[in-house]
């Protein structure tokens, strides 16, 4: 759980029987403390192993540590490059790269057994496999950002599993649904529901997949 002091909480998930034989889901049980990021966490990945958390921070950083089963985790390394806050990060399948962006609409790469930014990065990813596709900014979205708009507006982008649908979230309160890639003059099928801003969209499932949004206080 990252926080908005930097910090980030690594907690256990305890599972418990209410009096009604309900299931709930605990989660104040914290076994290890963050407290290397000094602002606030937009955005946190696993890589596809499980073995490697990747935490961007509004410091400018991409701090990256390894895990362990016991929930002690030690820094890997300090990502460098980006003159802004973290917005949205992905691992490559094989956890060797992280492609990132930032508040001063900067996509940049990182091979990670190097630990530092890579400037070919782009072309040296042509044919990598992501496991997300959160980054706003890229060939594969370059049609999400309304005319007239400067794309800060847009809060998650989400993509599906199988690739072929994309969601974004934006500060108007909508959900709006793409067709992957998302090229430029591309329209969308927009959903108002949410009071305030969209903070967060998920896409679960395979060929009938459920989203879920996250927006103001619904």
């Amino acid at each position: 759980m990252g926080h908005n002091d930097g910090t980030v909480s690594i907690r256990r998930v305890d599972g418990i029987e209410n009096a009604d034989s309900t299931n709930l889901i605990r989660l104040d049980n914290i076994v290890h403390t963050i407290k290397d990021p000094l602002e606030w966490i937009e955005t946190m990945r696993y890589n596809s192993s499980g073995d490697k958390l990747a935490v961007g921070s509004h410091d400018n950083f991409i701090w990256v540590y390894n895990t362990s089963p016991d929930g002690k985790y030690k820094r890997y390394c300090k990502l460098k490059g980006h003159s802004s806050f973290i917005t949205g990060l992905d691992w490559s399948l094989d956890g060797d790269w992280i492609r990132s962006c930032c508040g001063a609409y900067e996509l940049l790469f990182y091979s990670i057994p190097g630990k530092t930014q890579s400037p070919g990065g782009a072309s040296a990813t042509t044919s990598t496999t992501w496991m997300s596709h959160t980054v706003k900014f890229g060939w594969f979205v370059q049609g999400i950002f309304p005319p007239g708009t400067d794309g800060s507006h847009i809060n998650i982008v989400e993509q599906s599993k199988d690739g072929t649908i994309i969601a974004t979230g934006d500060d108007y309160g909508l959900v709006n649904i793409y067709r992957s890639p998302c090229l430029e003059d591309h329209k969308a099928r927009s959903y108002r529901g949410h009071s305030e801003h969209v903070t967060n969209v998920k896409i679960y499932g395979d060929e009938k997949a459920t989203m879920l949004s996250l927006g103001g206080q619904d």
